[in-house]
């Protein structure tokens, strides 16, 4: 049942772009008819998020943002709160990247804090999960991504509300992936920890798969068995690379 979802294509631009970049959103967006099975999500930098939504109104073209305080306001500066995307028109929010949780020092239970913000707010949480190269080697792949779904995803997830972003640290921006038996066990663990946890919501909720995804193996790693879609680093910053995972997807 799982495997039939519709598939989700999430852009994660990092701290990258200016104004201009929206050029390869319009690109998306005049590309987004051919991808007509897919979700499109765009998560571009803080500063664009409000022009993102002005350029995708009325597309089928989503935008979230890439992180979020966990408190709605406050003396937080250089903060950015889940009720402030929302106003500015995101749908979704990232939470609890490799790259937070490692430049931050983001915990478990803040990007818990974070997703329950998004919720707050009314936005879908996007809630990353990912092993080290040192921790897959010592054979805790499971372990480590087991601890991190108990303490940062809330209970209380919705196939409406939560989505679950696999992403191997190793293989962020490396050129590497995990073999797709890799890829599959970690995904399969996943389902079944969301349907021990989120009963009857596990079996709906999207776990994709992120990690150098690129359009020369997007198709295979999106036929694998739970894979329900990818959060694209790199590859979404071109709209003709990113347009090519989405195909790979439908």
């Amino acid at each position: 049942m799982a495997d039939k979802l519709r598939p989700l294509i999430a852009g994660n631009w990092k701290m990258n772009g200016t104004r201009a970049s929206l050029a390869e959103l319009e690109g998306v967006i005049a590309g987004a008819g051919k991808a007509a099975q897919v979700d499109l999500l765009i998560c571009p930098p803080a500063t664009l998020v409000a022009a993102a939504v002005t350029k995708a109104a009325g597309t089928p073209v989503g935008i979230g943002g890439q992180d979020c305080h966990a408190s709605a306001s406050g003396a937080h500066t250089g903060d950015v709160s889940a009720e402030m995307l929302k106003d500015a028109g995101a749908v979704a929010v990232i939470v609890g990247h490799s790259e937070r949780r490692t430049d931050h020092g983001e915990t478990d239970a803040a990007v818990r804090s974070k997703a329950e913000a998004a919720w707050r707010a009314g936005l879908v949480a996007i809630v990353c999960v990912g092993e080290t190269q040192g921790e897959r080697d010592a054979g805790k792949a499971t372990e480590v991504v087991g601890r991190q779904l108990a303490g940062s995803v809330p209970i209380g997830g919705t196939d409406s509300n939560l989505v679950v972003a696999y992403e191997p640290v190793w293989a962020i921006g490396t050129g590497r992936t995990p073999t797709n038996p890799e890829i599959e066990e970690i995904h399969q663990f996943i389902r079944s920890y969301l349907i021990q946890n989120m009963k009857q919501f596990g079996p709906q909720i999207k776990i994709l798969y992120g990690g150098s995804v690129k359009p020369s193996n997007a198709a295979e790693i999106l036929k694998l068995a739970n894979v329900n879609g990818a959060l694209v680093g790199g590859a979404s910053l071109k709209a003709v690379d990113f347009l090519a995972i989405a195909a790979g997807a439908s």
